[in-house]
């Protein structure tokens, strides 16, 4: 029996979605309902509330044809209740394992993913900008706990928010968690005093999925150790979430000062990012990284640690460290302002040749008439070069003599001491007579072609970028 001051669950509803301002009034509004006491107490509770907002519901079921007749048993309840509601519906069924081979993932991971584009794609159609799932006070919970054993850190001990921005190609819908004060078991007892009777998902029994097991076995065993772990989780969840706010704002205002964008790529300038405490450091990486994905969700704690020392991959990006500059990007080598080049490409001396990126003029003037000087124009001894020169990039056990040394070194040695960063060494275009390198262009020319007092005619190649016309 409720006390005569004990708010009902329709109140308590009201005031978390006012307190939240999860809905607009006047708007149309998706519900998520697989026909479980959550969703279902979900919709009936919206649907009492309907006048408070003026919206307009509409429910979306996705049938996962993970269960068979059950699946389609559920499908059919769902179009039951949106008649009996007098809501609008869109029912519609996907084939979640063949997603879930096609990319590789868990049967759970598959299925979140299908069923959330399938809420962002009837969102759309539409007009709705957010869209009800009938998550609980126990999925939150449960959540935090899945993201401790996954090594999520700070961020993933906020569990579920009350509202969470979805990005699935152009659709961003705003996922909204109207139940997440109340518990599941008072979503069933709603259904129970209310004669509504929901599906059971007989999947939910299955110890196969790591939520599954942290319900049914994690949590029952920290009870055993703390009656009230659940009201400590949640305390956790609250300071992560006030601790994550106030590094937000942290990692804003330093944003323009360390961080610049280049197309897909993001530069992290290393004076200004090393000198910062650790956590706000794994905190700009990781607002970074959901700057360029869109999200952060595939970055594991772990992630973050690694790109304090070297570089890695994850998600589809890769960390590298430079010498002033840290980089995060899909593709290190887009950051090179040199064009790709493969294969090897005779010169046209004297004359002009096109080689991939690049215009190369040749030509032979007096020691006089060395004049222009920048880093894409060198000025050789005819007699020395040849005039059987050739463009190539490098090859493995590739030398050099660097201009002003007296021996030749390893031309990777060289690109090091020079500071070409990594991604760029790949493009640098070098120009050869047979094996030997006679100028790294943009970089060093080789001491034993340099022009001396004793040069009679001089061989002067100028290097010009071609803008590609795709």
């Amino acid at each position: 029996m409720k006390g005569q001051n004990q708010p009902s669950l329709e109140e308590r509803v009201l005031g978390f979605i006012q307190k939240h301002q999860l809905v607009a009034d006047g708007e149309k509004l998706v519900v998520a309902v697989s026909g479980g006491a959550d969703s279902v107490c979900l919709i009936h509770i919206l649907t009492s509330l309907r006048k408070e907002f003026k919206i307009k519901l509409h429910i979306a079921h996705l049938n996962h044809q993970l269960r068979d007749a059950d699946s389609n048993a559920d499908a059919e309840y769902v179009t039951e209740l949106a008649r009996k509601l007098g809501i609008p519906a869109t029912i519609e069924k996907r084939d979640v394992k063949s997603y879930q081979k096609e990319e590789r993932l868990s049967l759970e991971e598959a299925a979140r993913e299908v069923r959330y584009r399938f809420l962002a794609r009837v969102a759309r159609s539409i007009g709705a900008k957010r869209v009800a799932a009938g998550h609980t006070r126990d999925d939150h919970i449960e959540t935090i706990l899945m993201h401790l054993i996954r090594g999520s850190g700070t961020r993933g001990m906020r569990g579920l928010q009350p509202s969470t921005l979805w990005q699935s190609g152009k659709d961003r819908p705003t996922i909204i968690r109207p139940l997440l004060e109340i518990s599941h078991q008072e979503t069933e007892e709603y259904c129970r005093q209310h004669k509504i009777t929901p599906r059971l998902d007989a999947s939910n029994l299955s110890l196969s999925p790591l939520r599954n097991r942290v319900r049914q076995q994690l949590m029952p065993l920290l009870e055993s150790y703390n009656p009230a772990i659940a009201e400590a989780l949640l305390r956790t969840g609250r300071i992560a979430d006030e601790d994550i706010t106030l590094f937000d704002k942290e990692v804003a205002r330093l944003w323009d000062k360390i961080v610049q964008q280049e197309g897909e790529s993001l530069i992290i300038d290393k004076a200004e990012f090393e000198p910062l405490p650790p956590a706000l450091k794994r905190y700009l990486l990781r607002a970074a990284v959901e700057r360029l994905l869109g999200s952060a969700k595939d970055i594991e704690m772990r992630h973050i640690e690694e790109m304090f020392s070297l570089a890695t991959k994850a998600a589809g990006m890769t960390f590298a460290i430079e010498y002033n500059r840290y980089l995060l990007t899909p593709d290190l080598a887009a950051l090179s302002p040199l064009p790709p080049l493969k294969g090897e490409f005779p010169l046209n001396i004297p004359g002009k040749t096109s080689v991939p990126g690049w215009r190369v003029e040749a030509s032979i003037v007096a020691r006089k008439d060395m004049a222009e000087k920048d880093d894409f124009t060198a000025y050789l001894d005819l007699a020395k070069s040849g005039d059987r020169l050739a463009v190539r990039t490098r090859k493995r056990g590739d030398r050099f003599q660097p201009l002003g040394l007296d021996q030749p070194k390893k031309l990777g040695e060289f690109m090091i001491d020079a500071k070409i960063p990594q991604a760029w060494r790949g493009r640098v275009p070098l120009v050869c007579s047979g094996e030997q390198i006679l100028w790294v262009v943009g970089w060093r020319l080789d001491e034993r072609a340099k022009v001396g007092e004793e040069t009679k005619r001089v061989l002067r190649l100028r290097f010009e970028p071609v803008k590609s016309s795709t």
